[in-house]
């Protein structure tokens, strides 16, 4: 595939005489053609860094793209920018496949007062470009297309099973198995998944397992019939297997994730609930009932509407991957938890709901928090969790809840009172604060 891309970019290369650049959507370097001009001002520090690094700035993205070119049918012409390190004029050949953008050609343009390319010629480049348009969306189906080995990898038992049903993946991404991946999770997901996600190497839909699943009501008490959770058959989840340059350059594959959120966010509707798309199926992105498109339904809108995402550590190889995937699931549960992780909650900056996440897969029915989680307690259960996050100290949690120190003493009373703990007892702060976390994962 690398090789055709290359294939055409040196053939709309010959058709306009200038070294051309091909980069998805997300400027991510593709290929490029062959350099020989003694001209400096044809290696600016622009083209320099997106060969050297593979991939552009958000800066110098922003700037492109402020010309309408994820919009344009044809050529756009865009001037140089020397302070933004755009030391010549551009050429942006849109790469598109059946009206949604796949990528971009880029090229030199010339200085001003010389004649650039005639339009036969860049006509020509455009009829390459849409072929390599088909060639980026065929890639990202076949991403698509194994749906079914990822999903057998993680849905599938611990010992043989696990380990054919990764051997399996490994074989359908070819060397690319061996890469370096971020799993992520995205749920509620309604209906099924994309055709296609940048920079995905696989994607599919996962159904959740019963209880505690992301998206629930957050907050001591939700899982009692004091807050509106989910059903405790749980909801479908995205899965998505992103491919990653380094183990530090996370920001595309956040980039991608935030960008999936209104989708799921606009099927899932108002409500929160999932199933109201069309059949059951994501219809086109639009729930039945609703007419408004994905664009106006923002991220903050998916937050209102309990959509979260989780992104696991980046792993290598694909031996990891179950783990990864459980780590995407706890922490889009965090973030569903917790609003201060959300609504793209990344695993490494969660916290103690690393561990909780894991251990509160069920509803939490411990005997002694079991009454101070009652819908009629929910202050006294808030009381005592900001007691516990504050390490015990009463100033710091008077002033954190806006009360006397004394009402904080009578409040702890109770708790004490409801729930046969000491609170002066380390083991029995432990018990309780886990008990009020895990809670909120319920």
């Amino acid at each position: 595939m690398k090789g055709d891309y290359q294939d055409l970019v040196d053939e709309i290369s010959a058709l306009l005489g200038a070294p051309a650049t091909l980069e998805n959507r997300d400027f991510r370097l593709i290929a490029f053609g062959a350099h020989d001009s003694d001209d400096d001002l044809a290696m600016d520090p622009v083209r320099t860094r997106s060969i050297l690094t593979r991939q552009s700035t958000a800066d110098v993205r922003s700037w492109f793209e402020a010309f309408g070119i994820a919009r344009a049918t044809g050529p756009v012409r865009i001037p140089a920018a020397p302070d933004a390190g755009v030391f010549r004029g551009r050429i942006c050949l849109p790469v598109r496949y059946r009206g949604i953008v796949q990528g971009y050609v880029w090229l030199l343009d010339q200085e001003p007062g010389r004649p650039g390319p005639e339009p036969a010629a860049l006509d020509a480049a455009m009829e390459v470009a849409q072929r390599i348009g088909v060639l980026l969306a065929e890639e990202a189906k076949a991403g698509a297309d194994l749906s079914r080995e990822f999903l057998a990898v993680l849905t599938a038992g611990r010992g043989w099973q696990q380990d054919m049903a990764v051997a399996a993946l490994r074989a359908a991404l070819g060397p690319g198995g061996d890469g370096l991946h971020a799993a992520v999770c995205v749920t509620p997901w309604p209906g099924e998944a994309p055709a296609s996600v940048p920079g995905a190497a696989a994607v599919c839909v996962v159904p959740r397992r019963g209880g505690g699943e992301p998206g629930g009501a957050a907050g001591p008490g939700a899982g009692t019939g004091a807050g509106p959770g989910r059903e405790a058959a749980g909801d479908p989840a995205l899965a998505v297997l992103l491919r990653l340059r380094s183990t530090d350059a996370l920001a595309p594959a956040l980039a991608a994730v935030t960008r999936l959120l209104p989708r799921a966010a606009q099927a899932t509707g108002p409500g929160g609930a999932t199933g109201q798309a069309t059949g059951g199926k994501a219809s086109g992105g639009k729930a039945s009932g609703g007419s408004a498109g994905a664009a106006a339904v923002t991220t903050a809108t998916a937050t209102a509407r309990g959509v979260t995402a989780g992104v696991a550590d980046p792993v290598r190889g694909l031996a990891d991957l179950p783990a990864a995937w459980e780590q995407a699931v706890a922490a889009a549960r965090a973030a569903a938890a917790q609003p201060r992780f959300g609504p793209v909650a990344q695993w490494s900056a969660i916290g103690p709901y690393r561990m909780l996440a894991t251990l509160a897969a069920d509803p939490v029915d411990d005997p002694a928090a079991r009454t101070l989680l009652a819908p009629t307690n929910r202050e006294l259960a808030r009381t005592a969790e900001v007691f516990l996050d504050c390490a015990g100290q009463a100033g710091r949690a008077a002033a954190a809840l806006g009360i006397h120190r004394q009402t904080l003493y009578y409040r702890l009373a109770r708790v004490e009172q409801l729930t046969g703990l000491d609170l002066d007892e380390g083991e029995d702060r432990l018990l309780l604060h886990m008990a009020l976390k895990a809670a909120r994962l319920a």
